[in-house]
């Protein structure tokens, strides 16, 4: 038996059957058979675009799955562009720079969108997160020598009555601060919420598979189409050094993750105690901490970005009362123990494999 398709098709399709030198002729409207096969046969393969560049300070990769041959260079090159004239502490023109000189400045949605989250999390953690922390985390400076050089206790409380984002209000697009002194600093949150526009921005144009990663934060969306598994992430085992290594690879399903260590800038003490240069917003002063590394799987990376830094600050033990009552939060605690022995714990579901 042989079948013939004619080249060119509209509506209704004639189809030749030959039996054993007896053609019968049949008449069909259905093109829908024909059609699967043709959607499946000529169908291609999803093409794999990787992208990668400097930003933020750091670096950032992004990879993705396209019917097409699409490259988005141009728009991510302009949405960072938009992100760093919103929050850049760097550029002296920034929104935000602005702010902190006090000077009448609206916001834009950006800021606004992170101004908004920093406030929710800021109220979560009972002001342990906070991006007015800047002013001491600069009077401390974390510089080369490793050394904790005691600051004056005056100065601490004097510089502590500019702390504070409950003392910052957001009204009609307008930044008000009661303290004129108050420096904003969403260098804590800002990575994060990069990596959630570029995310958000392939998911405009259709993209369902995904990864998106600035400086250690990630977000991804489907799997990686070719491996036709999940997207796998690395952990790293801390290093006081350069050096780097991984501890364990985990799979991320449609979520983000960040991870905050306290193993590569700190400082000591005569004693030889580490502190972080995490500081505590409550006392002024540097966190004295086990936790070596903290990385935190929510729905969104500025979330995971934020709570990744403010469980540093926290320690141990608050972190695990904390995420008692936020099961939304998934964690993963690298620390030392009493025999500075390094110890792993995962909280609320943290994925093992």
């Amino acid at each position: 038996m042989t079948r013939s398709c004619p080249e060119n098709y509209r509506g209704s399709q004639r189809f030749t059957y030959n039996f054993s030198k007896k053609t019968r002729v049949f008449l069909t409207t259905g093109i829908g058979i024909l059609l699967v096969f043709c959607t499946f046969s000529c169908k291609q393969e999803p093409i794999n675009t990787k992208m990668s560049g400097e930003v933020f300070g750091t670096s950032y990769g992004v990879q993705y799955y396209s019917e097409k041959n699409r490259s988005f260079q141009r728009q991510f090159d302009s949405l960072f562009d938009i992100i760093n004239t919103s929050m850049s502490t760097y550029q002296k023109d920034s929104d935000i720079s602005k702010i902190n000189r006090n000077e009448a400045f609206t916001i834009d949605e950006h800021f606004k969108n992170v101004f908004s989250a920093s406030k929710e999390i800021y109220e979560a953690t009972d002001g342990v997160f906070d991006p007015t922390i800047g002013v001491l985390v600069n009077a401390w400076d974390f510089g080369p020598e490793g050394k904790v050089v005691a600051l004056d206790s005056l100065k601490i409380d004097s510089l502590m009555l500019s702390v504070g984002l409950d003392k910052v209000t957001l009204n009609n697009n307008t930044i008000t601060k009661e303290n004129p002194n108050t420096f904003i600093d969403f260098n804590a949150i800002a990575k994060g919420y990069g990596v959630d526009v570029i995310a958000d921005f392939l998911e405009s144009q259709n993209i369902k598979d995904y990864i998106v990663e600035i400086g250690g934060e990630i977000r991804c969306k489907g799997q990686n189409f070719e491996k036709q598994k999940p997207w796998k992430v690395g952990v790293e085992l801390p290093h006081f050094d350069i050096e780097q290594s991984v501890l364990k690879t985990i799979s991320l399903y449609d979520e983000a993750m960040a991870t905050s260590g306290t193993y590569r800038k700190f400082k000591t003490d005569s004693l030889g105690n580490r502190y972080s240069h995490i500081l505590d917003p409550i006392t002024g002063y540097p966190s004295k901490t086990n936790l070596l590394s903290i990385s935190v799987i929510a729905k969104d990376c500025m979330t995971a970005d934020a709570y990744a830094t403010a469980f540093k600050a926290m320690g141990l033990e608050k972190v695990k009362a904390f995420l008692i009552n936020h099961p939304e939060l998934k964690v993963f605690l690298i620390f030392e123990n009493d025999d500075r022995e390094l110890e792993t714990l995962s909280l609320n579901g943290f994925p093992e494999e």
